[in-house]
């Protein structure tokens, strides 16, 4: 497993032509274009992981800290925004099956390699029956847009940025 170097990742998950389960990878863009007015620290890496796969065990692997962004079916009223440090797979609230693999899948597989960094998740909950498109629905634009800034104040906070 390589040695982390003290890096904060930012990981968007989702499938950005199923509408709102890809909210995850708007908010990883939209952070990226906040930080492009200012230039992004070398310890803070914003990365779109789409659908996922086990391509994503390298950055997982390299990265000292861990902001995952998703979309979640967890029961809380759509457009809610919940952060959580979850300790393993199975405190991670349920996902949409539209990522090649699950992120507890993913994250099973990290843990197991001993995968140990200090992992914080923003899950934003939708409604799991959704139409294809390209663009998010208003209600959870919204909710991007308070992970977006609830994510750079606790960059921020921590003095990555």
């Amino acid at each position: 497993m390589p040695e982390n170097s003290g890096k904060t990742l930012v990981l968007g998950l989702g499938n950005v032509i199923m509408g709102d389960e890809g909210v995850g990878v708007h908010v990883v863009r939209a952070i990226e274009q906040s930080l492009a007015k200012r230039p992004l620290p070398g310890n803070v890496e914003c990365l779109d992981g789409g659908t996922g796969g086990f391509v994503l065990l390298e950055p997982l692997q390299e990265a000292s800290r861990i902001i995952l962004i998703d979309a979640a079916a967890d029961g809380n009223p759509i457009g809610t925004v919940t952060r959580t440090t979850p300790r393993f797979s199975r405190d991670y609230p349920p996902t949409l099956t539209a990522h090649d693999i699950g992120v507890k899948d993913l994250l099973d597989v990290f843990y197991i390699q001993g995968g140990d960094p200090n992992v914080v998740l923003y899950a934003i909950t939708i409604d799991p029956k959704q139409s294809i498109s390209m663009e998010l629905s208003p209600e959870i634009a919204k909710a991007a847009e308070v992970a977006v800034a609830e994510i750079l104040a606790e960059l921020e906070s921590n003095s990555a940025i």
